[in-house]
């Protein structure tokens, strides 16, 4: 009996890169400049003093930013809505607030991350599909991952996205991601402490069925 496979592509994964896990499903967005995300990898402990000392003492950042402690009274509906979001309460009111929250406009490409990885965000773009011939495998937030076959290569990939910036018909907002995206692997590839894969990741393709552009 014959069995079908999957198709397996490879998706862009940055290894090295040391940031607070996530505690929920999504991934976090970070800094599209891997030159800030890598400013204190290794040299202090962790706190922002920059003694190179060892590691950070005590318990881990749970938010990967300044945080401290408050006291609230809330409903026990509320309670009750906010542990289906997630048990931990700071978490989930976190999660609740940041849609709503205010935030600086976002760069065209950005670093997701999850324990010590990062993978690059991008918004739907059939212009960087076209033009590299890289696959973009959704996420619920509107973003996607970059994915690429076997045939090609992340050094390819920058190049080819170098290439199109020659290019005077390409317009503004792909201009800017392509932009993002050659700072972002260009940065990681003269990083010494950073490692650039692809990693396989599994894509189910319905036969015959027409694919999304």
């Amino acid at each position: 009996m014959s069995m079908t496979y999957p198709l397996v592509r490879a998706a862009v994964l940055l290894v090295g890169v040391t940031l607070t896990p996530i505690p929920t499903e999504a991934f976090t967005p970070m800094p599209s400049s891997l030159t800030r995300i890598l400013g204190s990898r290794a040299t202090g402990n962790g706190n922002g003093n920059g003694n190179g000392t060892g590691t950070r003492r005590g318990r881990p950042r749970k938010f990967g930013r300044p945080s401290r402690a408050v006291t609230l009274t809330l409903p026990e509906d509320v309670i009750a809505s906010l542990q289906a979001i997630d048990t931990d309460l700071s978490r989930a009111v976190v999660r609740a607030m940041e849609p709503l929250a205010p935030r600086e406009p976002a760069s065209p490409a950005e670093l997701a991350s999850y324990g010590n990885r990062s993978v690059i965000l991008v918004p739907p773009s059939r212009v960087l599909r076209e033009r590299t011939g890289v696959e973009l495998v959704p996420l619920s937030d509107g973003r996607a991952l970059i994915s690429m076959d076997d045939r090609h290569s992340i050094p390819k990939l920058e190049l080819q996205l170098t290439d199109a910036l020659s290019d005077p018909m390409l317009d503004r907002d792909n201009r800017e991601l392509f932009e993002a995206l050659v700072a972002i692997l260009r940065t990681a590839r003269q990083d010494d402490l950073v490692e650039v894969r692809q990693q396989q990741i599994i894509i189910l393709q319905r036969r015959g069925a027409a694919e999304a552009v």
